[in-house]
């Protein structure tokens, strides 16, 4: 399944078997936000509704909550991230994931944009 994405720029991505999606941030956030120094991790077995603060990003720039994109339970953490944070600036959509979840309803995955949806929100955001 391709990456779905919301409108605060976390994105997920299901498993090859459709039962746990990875979250992170998108190359657009990461770039918004500048050099990322601290990253606050979720709990792993936390039960998280969408929309939920799962997280925060620290850069030079500013700080921002990470939003959970569905609801579920957090399976796995990126503790690479609490070592190496800037890891979110150099891969922000792969190597630099922020955590992964155990769905509730996949149906919630309905509600997020698809690629390209995204990024003509993205462009509209950077026009306005």
């Amino acid at each position: 399944m391709q990456k779905r994405y919301t409108e605060q720029h976390e994105w997920i991505e299901m498993s090859q078997d459709d039962k746990i999606g990875t979250i992170g941030i998108t190359s657009y956030a990461a770039k918004e936000l500048g050099d990322v120094v601290y990253i606050e991790l979720p709990q792993v077995k936390l039960a998280v509704k969408k929309g939920d603060s799962m997280g925060a990003v620290e850069s030079v720039k500013s700080a921002s909550d990470i939003l959970t994109p569905v609801s579920g339970t957090i399976v796995e953490t990126n503790s690479i991230l609490e070592e190496k944070p800037a890891t979110v600036n150099k891969g922000p959509e792969s190597d630099g994931w922020i955590a992964k979840i155990e769905l509730d309803d996949k149906g919630e995955l309905d509600d997020l944009m698809d690629a390209k949806a995204y990024e003509s929100f993205t462009e509209e955001s950077d026009s306005s």
